[in-house]
């Protein structure tokens, strides 16, 4: 992304003159990064309030009907404490967590990958990983990434994602069809699984809550495999992850009230996952790609 620095530049002069943010004996910029975005009020925590981070247009997870499986455990949880749940939507894309929880006009986070150095995490609630996902009707019997049927089809996949690794490995890029790592907003959460319906790719390898929700809601039947772990050959292919609960970094009370709430509820939100057709596994605790990677050294090759 390219930035016009001196339009930044003056654009922070002119908020700083606004606001009289210019320490008098040196002229230095003091910035208050728990304050909110520029422009806004700060907004005012109320202790009454369960204040939710969410995308409002991005099923399985949430959306502005609160209809997402991300909507119901916060429900859960914040019925649980007592609480009014309410949201502040933005889209998950670049820059999310700095505009919704770091500006504090939200509180929480309801999925996160574990250990996510950008904000506070709890203990991970649940585990999942990516899936295959073919139509009952294909035929494909695809079991891991040597199945013989993977090189029978259009592969879907988004690019840059772990499944990228074992692709460009087992010589299949040749098969697959890249999708955007960021989501088009003019396409629905449910573009990929879409493409398979409507026989524009043979088979979709995508995360496992997005191809398990829509492979439930299809009226095509479709086939949903997990994929196998790659993370012995390379960690940059690691296709399993815990997911937690996030808050900001100084709000260690706040996590302490919600991770009660989560071992307590551990069996209710295990069902909500299994209503909404998410894929789940036992959590693996300690687990950290990043020291693996550091362990190994692993380095992914150019992709040309």
């Amino acid at each position: 992304m390219l930035i016009n620095l001196k339009k930044v530049s003056l654009v922070l002069l002119f908020t700083a003159l606004a606001n009289g943010a210019f320490a008098a004996d040196d002229n230095t910029l003091e910035v208050d990064p728990n304050v909110g975005r520029g422009g806004e009020p700060s907004r005012i925590d109320d202790p009454t309030e369960f204040k939710v981070c969410a995308d409002q247009d991005n099923l399985p997870y949430s959306n502005s009907r609160q209809e997402g499986f991300e909507n119901k455990i916060a429900q859960l949880i914040a019925q649980d404490l007592g609480k009014k749940l309410s949201y502040q939507f933005w889209y998950d894309r670049m820059g999310y967590i700095r505009n919704t929880l770091n500006a504090h006009r939200c509180d929480v986070i309801m999925g996160t990958v574990a250990g996510n150095d950008m904000v506070l995490t709890s203990k991970p609630y649940y585990r999942s990983g990516y899936v295959f996902v073919t139509r009952k009707e294909s035929n494909l019997n695809i079991t891991d990434w040597d199945s013989p049927d993977l090189r029978k089809g259009i592969i879907g996949v988004v690019g840059q994602t772990p499944p990228s690794r074992p692709i460009y490995d087992k010589g299949l890029m040749e098969n697959a069809r890249p999708y955007r790592i960021q989501r088009d907003l003019n396409l629905p959460p449910s573009f990929m699984i879409d493409d398979l319906v409507k026989g524009d790719i043979d088979i979709a390898i995508v995360w496992g809550p997005i191809g398990g929700y829509y492979a439930k809601q299809s009226k095509v039947p479709l086939v949903v495999v997990p994929v196998p772990e790659y993370e012995d050959t390379n960690v940059h292919g690691k296709e399993y992850w815990n997911i937690s609960v996030a808050v900001r970094k100084k709000d260690k009370e706040r996590l302490a009230m919600i991770q009660e709430v989560l071992d307590r509820r551990h069996a209710d939100i295990m069902k909500i996952l299994d209503d909404f057709g998410i894929p789940h596994l036992d959590v693996v605790p300690g687990d950290s790609v990043e020291k693996k990677r550091e362990t190994r050294g692993d380095v992914i090759p150019k992709f040309e």
